[in-house]
């Protein structure tokens, strides 16, 4: 008997035919903490694909995506190719940039991780050496603070030390963020991060998941880059990272340190209150498995 496809499915299938994929294999790939899911798509010739599927009810717009995507490739960065995009279905038909993310890649060649973490950072760079899109929310002091309060009653222990936590953090991000913001990408790590073999320059490596862009401190990607709490970050690559940053920025890693350790606090203590959030309120436990490095992560700032 024929199993009837749900109505989101037969849209998918929809789109995948329309642009001649339907005889494509599919598998799904690891996504996200969001409610976007993803699938490679291999062809009878070996050619892939990435289809997103984001609901719009459910995920959001992906209008974002697309945007920032054009903005990134306009300013020689290696964003996915968009094929087709379906904004009202909420589907991206889309490059795929294969399974070595820059994470994998630096654990299994320890010796080339300084050298990925400051190419990493000169992608950064670059993009500041470009005017910043339109429309972007501004992530200034305020806002800043306002997005650990947010979610500051998620982490275990007194709420007034918290408070008083994040009225000291307004206040140090106000010596730190300029009148001028750059973009930020704002989940700017290893994990989003692929090498791309058939790139040259910094188009060697590939970038995912930036939707969620905003303008901010110009240190706010290297934060996320080199205190990444997914991963153990040697010190020689976050070293070299602060480093290619600094020479590309003409100053030097010791006049960024004090924007690192308060943009390390602020981004570690709003992701402490959102991984405790997703473990009580979603039942992902799974992200319980990064308090310590966390906790380390804001020892160390």
């Amino acid at each position: 008997m024929a199993i009837a496809l749900t109505d989101r499915a037969a849209q998918i299938a929809g789109f995948l035919a329309a642009q001649g994929l339907a005889g494509w294999s599919r598998a799904a790939i690891t996504g996200d903490a969001s409610t976007r899911r993803y699938e490679r798509l291999t062809g009878p010739n070996g050619e892939k694909r990435i289809l997103m599927d984001a609901p719009p009810e459910a995920a959001g717009p992906i209008d974002p995506f697309l945007k920032v995507a054009a903005h990134l490739q306009n300013a020689g960065l290696r964003a996915p190719r968009i094929d087709r995009a379906d904004p009202a279905a909420g589907l991206i038909l889309m490059e795929d940039f294969g399974d070595m993310l820059v994470a994998r890649q630096a654990a299994a060649h320890p010796d080339q991780e300084p050298d990925l973490y400051a190419s990493s950072a000169l992608i950064l760079a670059q993009l500041h050496g470009h005017p910043p899109m339109a429309g972007l929310t501004a992530l200034d002091p305020a806002e800043g603070a306002r997005l650990v309060a947010e979610v500051a009653s998620w982490i275990p222990g007194d709420p007034g030390r918290t408070r008083d936590v994040v009225t000291a953090l307004q206040a140090a991000l106000g010596q730190i963020i300029p009148e001028t913001p750059v973009m930020a990408l704002r989940d700017y790590h290893a994990e989003n991060l692929v090498c791309c073999p058939d790139g040259d320059g910094l188009n060697r490596i590939g970038l995912l998941d930036f939707q969620d862009a905003v303008l901010a401190s110009e240190v706010y990607d290297l934060v996320s880059l080199i205190r990444d709490v997914r991963r153990d970050v040697s010190p020689r690559a976050a070293r070299a990272a602060v480093a290619a940053f600094a020479a590309a920025k003409d100053t030097t890693p010791d006049a960024l340190a004090p924007a690192i350790a308060v943009q390390g606090v602020q981004r570690n203590l709003r992701i402490l209150g959102i991984f405790h959030r997703l473990a009580q309120r979603d039942g992902k436990r799974r992200y319980l498995d990064f308090l310590p490095r966390l906790k380390r992560l804001l020892l160390m700032d």
